[in-house]
């Protein structure tokens, strides 16, 4: 096998385990509650051990975790915490471990007004977890940054 073709396969392979991973991840992030919390992200992180064959031991969680490298850890969290609606235009994040949840256009240029931002918060069911005054919200150009509800926010190492 020559050496292009090795890099090709990899490419392939990496690109396959990328498109697969990222799949998990959507398909599976609305079933550990109450969503939008570290609570659910802790539960995945187990669900996705234990189907790992691991045991459910704080050490293997560990080791598991460790195992995935920051790379991918960070980049499963960003799925897990981020969502497109397309019938809104809109890419929301909201990592609770962040101060702000982040709407944004999906189209480059174009204004998030409010309305917008209100039905996108809604639609995921943030709404009653984020600060609802609008006159607390940062209004960009192309994003709206709302501030977490005090009692909601939650504060971790990633």
């Amino acid at each position: 096998m020559s050496a292009k073709e090795n890099v090709n396969q990899r490419t392939i392979q990496a690109k396959v385990f990328d498109f697969a991973f990222a799949e998990l991840v959507r398909q599976q992030r609305d079933t550990f509650q109450p969503l939008w919390s570290l609570d659910s992200w802790v539960k995945f992180l187990i669900w996705l051990a234990l189907n790992c064959d691991l045991a459910g031991e704080r050490e293997s969680l560990e080791l598991f975790v460790e195992s995935l490298g920051s790379p991918l850890n960070s980049r499963m969290r960003r799925l897990f915490f981020e969502r497109d609606l397309d019938s809104l235009s809109l890419h929301l994040k909201a990592d609770p471990a962040e101060s702000q949840v982040l709407i944004m256009s999906m189209h480059h240029g174009k204004s998030v007004t409010v309305d917008q931002a209100e039905k996108a918060l809604q639609e995921v069911g943030l709404f009653e977890r984020v600060e609802i005054d609008s006159n607390r919200w940062q209004v960009f150009d192309g994003m709206i940054s709302i501030p977490w509800k005090s009692s909601d926010m939650n504060t971790c190492e990633r």
